[in-house]
């Protein structure tokens, strides 16, 4: 576990794990009403949650499973990242795939976040890089069965 500071606007709900073996916790929605989402929409959903993560972390806000499932709920840039020197609101960028409008309700558990270790790259400028038996193959290059 790592220690994260946590500031809650009134109202707002502090994250949840709900079992003992859960990777993610659970965000809530902090609204004064309903949001709307219709098909093809994107909003962003307020939580009321700001937070402080130690140096050497991040946080990362992704989609939950039985909302993209049941109702193609999914979060835009997922997943997003929050690094250890913001200090905004969380606000959870969610998009309605789906076929219907989706209804955003105040204390709805709307996405979840988790914590990683995050190592920062030390970039060497080469003129040459190590062929692999992959090499230059990408996007489906090794087919689908």
């Amino acid at each position: 576990m790592i220690p994260v500071k946590i500031k809650l606007l009134p109202g707002a709900i502090m994250p949840d794990y709900k079992t003992s073996g859960s990777a993610g916790a659970d965000l809530c929605a902090l609204v004064d009403r309903d949001i709307i989402i219709n098909p093809g929409e994107t909003v962003l959903v307020p939580t009321g949650l700001f937070i402080e993560i130690p140096e050497g972390y991040e946080a990362q806000i992704r989609p939950r499973s039985g909302l993209a499932l049941n109702h193609g709920i999914t979060l835009l840039n997922s997943p997003g990242t929050i690094d250890a020197d913001y200090r905004g609101e969380l606000k959870i960028i969610t998009t309605n795939l789906g076929r219907e409008p989706f209804v955003v309700q105040n204390g709805m558990r709307i996405a979840q976040i988790v914590f990683n270790k995050i190592y920062r790259g030390h970039f060497i400028a080469t003129a040459e890089l190590q062929e692999t038996e992959r090499n230059h193959g990408g996007f489906g290059h090794s087919g689908v069965k």
